[in-house]
């Protein structure tokens, strides 16, 4: 018993963590989660990158598997699991807002008609144009569909409809050509000289190919 107290005061620990750190800025309506409250030279960074999402929301699926594992969790494994699920569901919605460009992308393989790596945190619309940004971020793709698969096989339901489920089938046959497409990265800048073009990026091919084992 006075080891499952432990582990309860930890969880709970972590639970008010989480709280604070990450669901506290989870917008209400999109799910979506801000990078930050700055607003820079740089740009507007209360924008909502899809990398940084899915790797904040990891944090809170993880804590609501630990709370499934305790008989006594005071409902936190529901809150935490639907949080995910809102999120997870907020950036499947941008994403199907571009669903035409998945589909162009398919036959060209173009920075202009690949999906946008940041969309807007309140409506999920885009916030830049497609020249204006590197948008062209494979890893970004393949870590949310490495992650909807996990959820997935954990329990979580994030896919609801059958067009749904055709948009993730495109989104599988978006990353497939990451070993020979050139894209801008984990660091969105592009070729190591900093001139602004895409090059292949091991850290992108790594993702897509754990992402299709998934």
């Amino acid at each position: 018993m006075a080891r499952k107290r432990d582990i309860e005061t930890k969880l709970d620990r972590y639970f008010h963590e989480v709280s604070t750190i990450i669901l506290s800025r989870q917008n209400a309506a999109t799910g979506l989660i801000p990078a930050s409250v700055a607003v820079t030279t740089h740009g507007d960074y209360r924008d909502a990158w899809v990398r940084d999402n899915v790797y904040s929301i990891y944090a809170v699926w993880g804590l609501a598997l630990a709370y499934r594992r305790i008989d006594d969790d005071q409902g936190r494994s529901y809150e935490l699991q639907h949080a995910t699920i809102k999120l997870m569901r907020g950036l499947l919605f941008a994403m199907m807002c571009q669903a035409e460009k998945v589909e162009q992308f398919k036959h060209t393989q173009s920075v202009l008609h690949c999906l946008h790596a940041k969309y807007n945190t309140a409506t999920g619309g885009t916030v830049v144009g497609d020249r204006d940004w590197g948008h062209l971020q494979i890893d970004a793709t393949s870590i949310f569909l490495l992650a909807l698969a996990e959820m997935t096989a954990s329990g979580l339901t994030i896919i609801y409809t059958l067009d749904e489920v055709r948009f993730i089938q495109n989104l599988v046959f978006y990353i497939e050509r990451a070993y020979r497409t050139p894209d801008y990265g984990i660091w969105e800048r592009g070729n190591k000289i900093n001139h602004g073009m895409p090059e292949l990026n091991s850290s992108s091919i790594g993702m897509a190919v754990a992402a299709l084992q998934a």
